[in-house]
């Protein structure tokens, strides 16, 4: 084709983001949420600095202009509708549509040489090989003629690029902040069923795959069609019979790609899958990286991901091989309707039907065609790539398992009373329950201790507390309200969470703490730290708080890092804390840190402590021992050492 002059596990997952002011903080429940006051004794029983905002009664709320994430709300500005994929595509760009025309517009003028030439040399030729008139006004006036439409390309290219970019860089954002907004609302259930990196692989790989799907249909396959559309009809008001030529090449470019299509869109999935997977794969052995130095394993980790890379190996060469196939036979068919077409004009030339200069001109559109066409076919992979990308895109824009907070009852208040009716609840792939016929009634500021062993059903309650899987049988009780009734957006505002995993990201420690929180003073972030027994080694680093932390914090001790996630605890002020076996990895003396921290921030709080150490929770009010998702004994913890039961043989196994 030819072109003018400038075209060429589960618990880290579990316990992220638990806080509505963490991921929700500018929505409106979480605002009016914020605005209710806090009760008065709560206040004094706690330490804790509050970030609350106050209501600004009686004020008209400021306009703002459209964020970002306002832009790329699919869920109000896009219809996506994976069973109607061109249906979707077209409202792709709602909004956009004024920069698409321009972009055409301009891209269509700075083309026009191309069209053009054909004309003007077919002219020139004609003029010279026709022995009566003077040839030169014609020549200098198609030369003329082309030199401004040449010399037009500077400014009406750059003008192309520039409302293109603007439009395709939009609908990216906007399928990117779709895609996150959309996750973001996803039940911890689809989380924990998708990999990272298969999800990390649609974020970006099908964005991108989708993105060149857009560059080449609204360029080349744009130009494409104008080319022959502009070829046919010159041909058809000079020779329609020439034309005839032109118009069996659509039918034949649209069967070669309507017997080569099946067969490589499957290949494009199975491609495309294989790369998801391997993705999902190199995520887990970049995590497991010290474990497989520990254990001497780098060989065996090494071919592991050999056969996965061998697997997408082999995938990719059989789709390189089919597109090769079907770029071959078009070719070779195009070219030898070429040839057809050159014996026929040149036929028709001999015979004084039609001059010279329209041999060559013919001959010139014919090449476009057949290269528009060619170059058609040639990037029907990559629209084929984007086009199944974009339909895969419906695995999270359709998925159904959300967390529908909508016309739930708001959350203004929560004094952290819980009662637990027979609530029973089981994972889809497991056969026995997590937990059953947990019943349990929980007096606000009451400090409870879980323990039991491995697969008792510690992790999954603390999960039904949270709202992250709801019970399937009997129901959980928030201060007299069902948990399935209320807005658990609302409630998540008053609770937070300090788990095994500290879940630390690239920032300074000062960003880490004040995570998700606006107007936070250095005062309250200082208070926050003091709290949390971390000022001593927060203040001892050079830069302090606005010391960068690596990538999980790896930099920090563990119990530097259980310390700094206390910090963030106490900076939400919350009613209700759960700690997730918080000290179980940390050494004695950390330990200890640790433990005195969390003094201070349960103090006058409903608090739930999965514990493995039970030397650590000797304080609590009451202990629950659970055994195979059930009860098995509730008391203090003397009381259940003198019970002797359940509680002393897990104690006797700590030594």
């Amino acid at each position: 084709m030819a072109f003018s002059p400038g075209d060429v596990h589960t618990k880290k997952r579990l316990f992220h983001r638990t806080d509505c002011r963490h991921a929700h903080s500018s929505s409106p429940a979480c605002d009016d949420a914020a605005d209710a006051a806090q009760p008065e004794n709560q206040k004094k029983e706690s330490p804790v600095i509050n970030t609350r905002r106050e209501k600004t009664k009686g004020r008209r709320p400021r306009s703002r202009k459209r964020s970002a994430a306002d832009r790329g709300n699919y869920f109000k500005d896009f219809r996506y509708n994976k069973i109607r994929p061109v249906f979707s595509f077209y409202h792709l760009f709602d909004g956009e549509r004024k920069n698409i025309l321009l972009s055409t517009f301009f891209l269509l003028i700075k083309h026009s040489p191309v069209w053009i030439l054909p004309i003007a040399t077919a002219n020139i030729i004609n003029a010279l090989t026709t022995p009566e008139g003077d040839p030169v006004p014609i020549f200098i006036i198609n030369l003329i003629l082309m030199s401004v439409l040449v010399l037009q390309n500077i400014a009406t290219h750059t003008l192309y690029i520039r409302y293109f970019s603007i439009s395709s860089r939009e609908v990216e954002a906007r399928l990117r902040t779709a895609l996150v907004m959309r996750l973001q609302q996803l039940s911890i259930s689809f989380h924990e069923e998708y990999k990272s990196g298969t999800i990390q692989s649609k974020v970006l790989r099908d964005v991108d795959s989708i993105l060149v799907m857009i560059t080449q249909i609204f360029s080349n396959v744009i130009l494409a069609g104008v080319t022959v559309a502009f070829a046919f009809v010159v041909t058809l008001t000079r020779k329609p019979i020439v034309s005839l030529f032109f118009l069996v090449m659509i039918p034949l470019a649209v069967g070669l790609m309507y017997v080569f299509r099946k067969r490589m869109r499957f290949n494009n999935t199975q491609l495309r899958v294989a790369i998801e997977r391997m993705s999902a794969k190199i995520n887990e052995m970049i995590e497991m990286i010290p474990i497989t130095r520990a254990h001497g394993l780098e060989k065996v980790e090494i071919r592991k991901m050999g056969s996965h890379m061998t697997h997408v190996k082999k995938q990719g060469v059989k789709l390189d091989v089919i597109n090769a196939f079907f770029g071959a036979t078009s070719w070779v068919v195009f070219q030898i309707f070429q040839l057809a077409s050159l014996g026929v004009t040149t036929a028709l030339a001999f015979m004084r039907v039609i001059p010279i200069g329209d041999v060559v001109l013919y001959q010139i559109f014919f090449n476009q065609i057949i290269s528009a066409v060619n170059f058609i076919l040639a990037i029907f992979p990559q629209i084929t790539r984007g086009y199944d990308a974009f339909v895969s895109l419906g695995d999270i824009l359709e998925n159904p398992d959300l967390e529908k907070q909508d016309g739930k009852r708001p959350v203004r208040e929560v004094r952290g009373g819980f009662e637990f009716e027979k609530v029973s609840f089981k994972y889809p792939s497991m056969q026995s329950h997590a937990v059953r016929d947990f019943s349990l009634v929980i007096r606000a500021g009451e400090r409870i201790a879980v323990v039991g062993e491995s697969g008792s059903g510690k992790s999954t309650l603390m999960q039904l507390v949270m709202g992250f899987h709801r019970p399937q049988t009997g129901r959980i009780l928030l201060d007299g309200k069902d948990m399935t009734e209320i807005n658990l957006h609302d409630y998540r505002r008053f609770l937070s969470v300090v788990p095994q995993n500290t879940i630390l990201f690239s920032g300074t420690i000062r960003e880490n703490i004040s995570y998700g929180l606006k107007n936070v003073t250095d005062r309250q972030i200082r208070q926050a730290i003091r709290i949390a027994n971390a000022d001593e080694f927060i203040f001892n680093l050079p830069e302090g708080l606005d010391t960068m932390l690596g990538e999980h914090g790896a930099a920090l001790s563990g119990g530097q890092r259980q310390r700094i996630a206390i910090a963030r605890a106490v900076i939400r002020d919350p009613r209700v804390i759960l700690f997730d076996e918080a000290t179980s990895a940390l050494d004695v003396v950390s330990e200890k840190q640790v433990q005195d921290a969390l003094e201070l921030l349960v103090k006058g709080r409903t608090t739930f402590i999965v514990a493995h150490r039970l030397s650590t929770i000797r304080n609590a009010d009451r202990i629950v021992v659970m055994k195979k998702g059930r009860i098995d004994e509730v008391g203090t913890y003397a009381g259940l050492m003198r019970k002797k039961g359940e509680f002393v043989t897990l104690k006797k196994l700590q030594g």
